[in-house]
């Protein structure tokens, strides 16, 4: 481990005495746990649009959150100051709302460790790039999206970076801290012809550094792709409408899986028995042929984390065993109050948030079909590549996506593209009419962001390709 990776409480001018007493102000004898989490955070984003750099930020920020938790209640307050002061303000209220008398009995913290896994060893120089930098890049994407057709008569693009400083310490003795650095390039071009104007979006980003989006021209492939899905799409014809075969395309697909089934197993929404999944442990929920996991634990991925926001090691859960539901994902709080095993997904958007079980890269497992068949089993339904917006209904796991580009299947053949496709379905029962999965399984390029509650956080998903036998699409051709 290098001396810069190394996370001391000295990055936030502290203790470990310090860290100390302000757990012992907030864990008391009728509070079941405490933990403090201190954030360093810095940002960048550069954007440009018509061939103009639009905007150029830079924030820096740091503070605390204390939580104090007492059966299913919770007790937080942060401070974006860290003299020991604020910090037992902080400290009082997160008590308070706990509604708990004061005492101490935190154990003492260790010095601070790092979690076992290293899974993004990104240099902070590789991430704080200079902006003229920045700004070429974004130069090139927009001279070679324009390059691809002169149908494209707007670029959009946008470069963001962050690099966070974590430390974590709990009631329970535990001074735990991470080094996150986040990156993402996306681009949007508009294409026109005609009077007719369509959209075409693509990117990529990780816990990786400037370099890996030079590498082997990534980033103008990024741009080609942007270009490639707004002329496709000038020339789609009107999406059918009806109930019929839809096969999904692998990688950014996956986001339906993560919306439609992934949020509802959430450990919260099952504890409180708002999720269509609540007590189906053990039953089957899919077809035989879905497996689908949640793992934090791959190097240099978007959603990946060496631990979540309480400090606890992420990990490769599976949700969904060859159809059946083996688990949820949880948070500390939850996994206590369920009685289920704790899986590292207790996440927030920063130290002003409090903790939420979330996902980090969601996917379903390769199949054995090859994809090529799986389109040739269809005489006539959609191929679904791309996805845009889509709503969730998490009661009761009804949801309404749009494709933004897809496909006519005619006869076992990938024919004309289509526009104005949404699909409409019932999460768990879609996963039930899942007939074939290829042995393809793509993760997605790194630019998923998933919101909860007001909370936004970065995610993966992915899938292979795989033939869902009925679902309703709707669209403006019967």
């Amino acid at each position: 481990m290098s001396t810069e990776h190394a996370v001391e409480l000295a990055h936030f001018g502290l203790t470990d005495r310090e860290i100390q007493q302000v757990l012992g102000r907030v864990k008391v004898r009728d509070v079941d746990y405490a933990d403090l989490y201190f954030e360093s955070r810095q940002a960048e984003s550069v954007s440009m649009e018509e061939g103009i750099v639009k905007r150029a930020t830079k924030s820096v920020s740091r503070g605390v959150g204390v939580r104090a938790t007492s059966g299913e209640k919770t007790g937080f307050a942060y401070s974006d100051e860290l003299t020991r002061r604020d910090l037992e303000i902080a400290a009082d209220a997160a008590r308070y709302i706990a509604a708990s008398p004061r005492g101490v009995d935190a154990l003492p913290v260790t010095h601070c460790e790092r979690p076992p896994h290293d899974l993004y060893p990104v240099e902070r120089a590789a991430v704080e790039v200079a902006t003229k930098d920045r700004v070429a890049l974004l130069n090139e994407i927009d001279a070679e999206a324009r390059r691809y057709d002169p149908r494209i008569k707007n670029v959009i693009a946008s470069f963001n970076t962050e690099y966070k400083v974590v430390i974590v310490a709990t009631s329970e003795g535990r001074l735990v801290g991470d080094i996150q650095p986040l990156s993402r390039l996306q681009i949007t071009c508009i294409a026109e012809e005609n009077g007719n104007r369509q959209v075409g979006t693509f990117g990529g980003g990780g816990r990786i550094g400037f370099e890996w989006y030079r590498e082997g021209d990534r980033h103008l492939h990024y741009a080609r792709e942007a270009a490639r899905q707004a002329i496709l799409n000038l020339d789609a014809v009107d999406a059918p409408a009806g109930v019929m075969p839809v096969v999904l395309a692998g990688g950014w697909p996956g986001i339906l899986l993560h919306e439609a089934v992934g949020h509802g197993l959430e450990a919260d929404f099952n504890r409180k028995k708002t999720s269509a999944f609540s007590n189906l442990i053990g039953q089957r929920v899919a077809s035989e042929m879905c497996t689908v996991v949640d793992d934090g634990t791959l190097p240099f991925r978007r959603g990946s984390l060496n631990m979540d926001d309480e400090g606890t090691p992420t990990s490769r859960t599976v949700l969904i065993e060859k159809g059946i539901l083996r688990g949820y994902l949880t948070d500390r709080l939850n996994a206590c109050l369920m009685g289920i095993p704790l899986t590292g997904n207790g996440r927030r958007e920063n130290y002003q948030s409090v903790v939420l079980p979330r996902m980090t890269n969601t996917f379903m497992l390769a199949g054995e079909s090859e994809p090529q068949d799986i389109i040739r089993s269809v005489k006539r339904g959609l191929y679904a590549v791309s996805f845009g917006g889509g709503q969730v209904d998490i009661t009761n796991g009804k949801f309404v996506f749009s494709a933004s580009e897809a496909y006519l299947i005619e006869d076992g053949k990938i024919t004309k593209p289509v526009k104005g496709a949404t699909l409409i379905g019932n999460g768990p029962e879609i996963l039930t009419k899942v007939s074939m999965v290829g042995h393809d399984l793509k993760l997605d390029e790194g630019i998923g962001t998933c919101g909860k509650e007001g909370q936004s956080v970065p995610v993966g998903v992915g899938l292979p390709t795989i033939r869902i036998d009925e679902i309703t699409v709707g669209g403006t051709k019967v």
